[in-house]
């Protein structure tokens, strides 16, 4: 098959957004970490989580329920599988929007073992009625069901395994207090250094069998938004480009080519994001604007806005939130190449 246009090319790639995607799910079992040895960047979370694991497993116990937070893509689901791996229990994995029906939620938990770990990914999307479940449970490792309706029902309480909740979440904030004191453990995800983000580039070309130069593994990281599902994304379409192009070797110029077809400046923006700041800048000066009046402005759904674009332009210090609302800085004006009118 050869490609010879970017309109063409730009058909079998995906954004550089952080959010998991179909393709991410079929590759996670290869190009996940199995162990924290593996397991590259957020040395200080490893560090705590070892000490949490072998101190458990001295005493002969379940670790106490681990709360993980921050950005999309920075490896939350990998660690909980690698605690797994490490305390040699099962996991089962669901999520906040999954869990619906009371029910549902009652049977995971009845069909646990002690010491399984029950992992749930956006737990900031839990409903209120899952949640109060979730009280008793976590403390006393009891599930309360109510039989019949009206007068006549009644309450009765099962005894559950003694099982580790794992919470991930992206809003921390969006957690209510009690749910989040519940927590023995609670740990921050931070984004990762170039040189980190070059290791774990590294890594994955070797298992997809690719062989990368020092330049376009610095190229690429470079472009990843400092989160590791990005760069291996990226890599993934590098790779799709180095092979129709017959490159054996992904350097710079191979990289940097294959960037440029699926619109990815230098520094990781992709045409949303430009699309944002010059929103900003040509239609409100610059801000400060309203979430909801730049996400009406640019067609985008305030939630894409705030939890796929906003963090990465504000991790690099393109956009700042303000009492009045979004300012785009002077950097994003220097780097979109558009002259800086605001007083100094």
């Amino acid at each position: 098959m050869l490609i010879d246009s970017t309109e063409e090319f730009n058909d079998i790639v995906s954004s550089t957004q952080p959010q998991a995607t179909g393709e991410d799910l079929n590759l996670d079992n290869t190009l996940r970490p199995q162990s924290f040895e593996e397991y590259i960047g957020q040395e200080k979370v490893k560090k705590n989580l070892d000490f949490l694991i072998r101190a458990a497993k001295k005493r002969e116990e379940s670790i106490e329920h681990v709360l993980l937070y921050g950005p999309a893509g920075l490896g939350k689901t990998t660690l909980a599988n690698i605690i797994a791996k490490e305390m040699g229990v099962n996991i089962k994995t669901t999520s906040g929007p999954a869990l619906e029906r009371v029910g549902d939620f009652g049977s995971i938990l009845t069909n646990l073992q002690d010491g399984d770990i029950l992992f749930i990914d956006e737990i900031h999307r839990l409903n209120k009625s899952i949640e109060e479940i979730l009280y008793p449970a976590m403390e006393d490792y009891k599930l309360d069901i109510i039989i019949g309706k009206g007068p006549s029902a009644r309450t009765i309480q099962l005894d559950l395994p003694k099982f580790t909740l794992i919470g991930a979440t992206t809003k921390l904030g969006s957690l209510s207090n009690p749910l989040r004191n519940r927590f023995g453990a609670t740990y921050r995800l931070e984004f990762y250094q170039n040189s980190e983000m070059q290791d774990i580039i590294r890594r994955s070309g070797k298992i997809l069998g690719v062989e990368v130069h020092a330049s376009g593994l610095e190229k690429i990281a470079s472009c990843a938004r400092q989160t590791p599902r990005v760069a291996n994304r990226l890599l993934k379409r590098v790779r799709d480009f180095s092979q129709i192009k017959n490159h054996p070797l992904i350097d710079s110029a191979v990289a940097q080519e294959a960037l440029e077809m699926i619109d990815v400046d230098p520094i990781g923006l992709e045409p949303a994001d430009r699309h944002i700041l010059r929103t900003i800048i040509e239609k409100f000066n610059g801000g400060p604007v309203g979430l909801g009046t730049i996400a009406a402005a640019t067609s985008e759904e305030i939630k894409t806005i705030e939890d796929v674009y906003e963090p990465y332009l504000l991790q690099i210090g393109f956009l700042t939130r303000t009492s009045r609302g979004r300012m785009v800085t002077e950097h994003a004006y220097r780097h979109l190449g558009i002259p800086y009118t605001h007083d100094k």
